[in-house]
């Protein structure tokens, strides 16, 4: 068995077996298991949603056959076949072979043993469509911890034969006979006979009226309710109602009061384990990759001689691209430690119950408690939460909550929290790191209360239904496995951003624009070269905000394209102008928390800690990266986009003026 990347199209020879189930069952640990990294994210044709597909190579132990080669179509969660948000759109569509997609040759019904009532109903309307169909049941273990284990050979008894294979989703144990049911399958499976007894259209006499198909349609969703309680019968599921260990830790955690306060714990813990095991490493990256690579860097021109060693071609080298390479080097403990702990709460199920606990809070914004879910997923990228919102069944729901999404501090703002943190409050720094969060969550809902009494007049939230996965102990392998593809994501998303950037600020910063500011890339004071300039220039607009220094503004000026910049500009920009004598470098006057602290107190007249605060508040508030804004527009449109883009800089504009000038009283 092995698979390689695979595509939307059909290949000749190749079947096509798509995945369906409702949200977190396992199905996509359980696709992810099976075909490892071999797997490809797209956006299915005319939406902006994205399936999962791969390459799936099959070979039987009991023949001599040559492999076959199928694919694999993994879908957005759903709890039935019609539709009430474009994920679930996008798995009908894919089901059916509708909007150009693909029709599928077999169909995999992945149902939690958990929740064996809710994925039974789907199944009921899979099995209508007339497609081979194949049963995975995920979560067996954990229903067999909880007392109401299901017995696979008995529950295919009970759908009149229909295959069901019993298989860890977060292993892929149970993977090989799976593969072989489906390849005994193609040809068709047997429809369980209560199904083939539901009410059909030509029962109502009064089909052409609303009220016979509110009737007709009546009748067929109680038929299936007592098709699933009668297989729910037969595996005597009745004799399981008792209270679980999840059901006494629910009642903590979901709590309106202590569940706000755990949940706020649990950030706390989080941010701080970041900030304390993170920085030694970042510092230790920095030092070491800087010091070898720039020597060694320096050895290697020097063989070509003097004018070579200690010409243009050096500084671009060591200051431009090595110093874009050692600022992603030095994002990996961050984003790792990060990736880490957000997957844990994700794959022990806790993240969900954050959604139930701000649910109270968001109906003030006009949204329920699922719009939290794609804000949570910002603070770790804004990109992808766009993305979530798609689970929103409202369209005003949607827009409201994707332009409040960039409000979310993502991880490429931790950063810059770090840095400055560690700079003006070494003692601190996990707890200002921590605040920074928790202002994230207050603008989030400061905006969202004055986006809904302006532009969202009328808004009103949906009831919130939600269901809570089963909560688990988190896997060692599955873990490594998220944090290594989040990790590389981010990796490969944002060093090209990054170095492209540094090394473009290295050109500016190389190009004099006075008579006697000196060569290129030999300019012997930054504010003489385009880049000092520029960032001159818009200085200025940032000194209510006390910090109108133009190291910060030209940081923030790059951060627009990405968050990820600002702390290398920083650097970039403070090492052009560090002193070269060994005396002061000693003294500590090169390092990069001494030049901040040094500019800072200077632009704010010595309010320097007040003047950090404002400029993390601005960060955390304005326009996260132009891929956010691009998505933003593709989700959106351009109206939107730019309302957002214009709403972000002005909020954190006013905030930062208000922290400053409110802090400066005491600091």
């Amino acid at each position: 068995m092995g698979g390689d990347s695979g595509n939307m199209g059909n290949v000749e020879n190749v079947k096509r077996v798509v995945f369906v189930g409702n949200p977190n069952v396992g199905k996509s640990s359980m696709f992810n298991a099976l075909l490892g990294a071999r797997t490809r994210t797209m956006n299915a044709p005319g939406t902006t949603v994205s399936i999962t597909c791969g390459q799936y190579r099959y070979k039987s132990s009991k023949t001599t056959k040559n492999p076959q080669n199928w694919q694999f179509v993994d879908t957005p969660g759903t709890y039935s076949l019609s539709p009430m948000s474009p994920d679930e759109q996008v798995a009908v569509d894919a089901l059916t072979g509708a909007s150009g997609m693909p029709v599928p040759d077999l169909a995999v019904v992945v149902l939690d043993a958990t929740a064996l009532s809710r994925s039974l109903y789907l199944l009921s309307m899979v099995v209508e469509l007339g497609l081979p169909t194949v049963v995975a049941l995920t979560m067996n273990d954990l229903a067999v911890r909880n007392g109401c284990g299901v017995d696979a050979e008995r529950l295919s008894h009970l759908l009149d034969g229909m295959p069901v294979v019993a298989i860890d989703g977060r292993t892929g144990n149970g993977g090989k006979a799976l593969a072989d049911a489906i390849a005994a399958s193609f040809e068709g499976t047997p429809v369980p006979h209560g199904l083939t007894a539901l009410p059909t259209a030509t029962a109502d006499a009064d089909m052409k009226t609303a009220d016979g198909l509110s009737v007709w349609a009546e009748s067929r969703a109680d038929a299936r309710l007592d098709w699933t309680a009668g297989i729910l019968r037969g595996l005597d599921m009745h004799a399981v109602d008792h209270v679980t260990l999840s059901d006494r830790i629910d009642r903590v955690l979901l709590h309106p009061v202590i569940g706000v306060l755990v949940f706020l714990a649990v950030l706390f813990v989080v941010f701080q384990a970041t900030t304390t095991l993170a920085s030694p490493m970042q510092d230790w990256i920095d030092v070491t990759f800087r010091g070898w690579c720039a020597d060694g860097l320096d050895l290697l021109l020097g063989l070509f001689g003097p004018s070579v060693s200690g010409g243009w071609l050096r500084s671009l080298l060591v200051d431009g691209l090595l110093d874009g390479v050692v600022t992603v080097l030095t994002f990996i403990p961050v984003m790792g430690i990060m990736f880490l702990l957000l997957s844990i709460l994700e794959d022990s199920g806790y993240m969900a119950r954050a959604a139930f606990v701000m649910d109270r809070a968001m109906r003030a914004l006009g949204l329920d408690g699922r719009a939290f879910l794609p804000i949570i997923v910002g603070f770790g990228c804004n990109l992808p939460a766009l993305a979530a919102t798609r689970t929103l069944s409202d369209s005003r729901q949607r827009v409201l909550t994707g332009m409040l999404v960039p409000f979310a501090a993502c991880s490429a703002r931790l950063s810059v929290f770090l840095v400055l943190a560690h700079a003006f409050f070494p003692k601190y720094a996990g707890l200002v790191v921590f605040l920074m969060y928790v202002a994230s969550v207050m603008v989030i809902l400061l905006v969202g209360v004055l986006l809904r009494h302006t532009m969202f007049r009328g808004l009103e939230p949906e009831p919130l239904m939600l269901a809570l996965p089963a909560y688990q102990c988190p896997r060692a392998l599955q873990l490594a496995r998220s944090v290594l593809l989040r990790l590389w994501g981010f990796i490969r998303g944002a060093s090209v951003i990054i170095i492209s950037m540094i090394t473009a600020l290295w050109l500016l910063q190389g190009i004099p624009v006075t008579a006697n500011a000196g060569g290129f890339a030999h300019v012997d004071d930054v504010h003489d070269s385009a880049y000092g300039v520029l960032a001159d220039a818009v200085a200025p607009v940032f000194a209510p905000a006390g910090f109108d220094d133009w190291h910060a503004s030209a940081a923030l000026i790059t951060g627009f394209v990405a968050k990820e910049v600002v702390v290398g500009s920083m650097s970039q920009s403070y090492h052009a102008d560090e002193p070269d004598d060994a005396a002061s470098q000693q003294a500590g006057e090169g390092t990069l928390g001494q030049k901040l602290r040094a500019s800072f107190d200077q632009s704010s007249h010595g309010h320097g800690k007040a003047a950090a605060i404002a400029f993390l508040l601005f960060t955390l508030a304005y326009t996260p990266c132009l891929a956010t804004v691009a998505e933003m527009r593709r989700q959106f449109g351009t109206k939107v986009a730019a309302r957002s883009v214009l709403l972000s800089l002005a909020v954190a504009y006013v905030i930062a003026i208000i922290a400053f000038q409110t802090l400066r009283l005491i600091w």
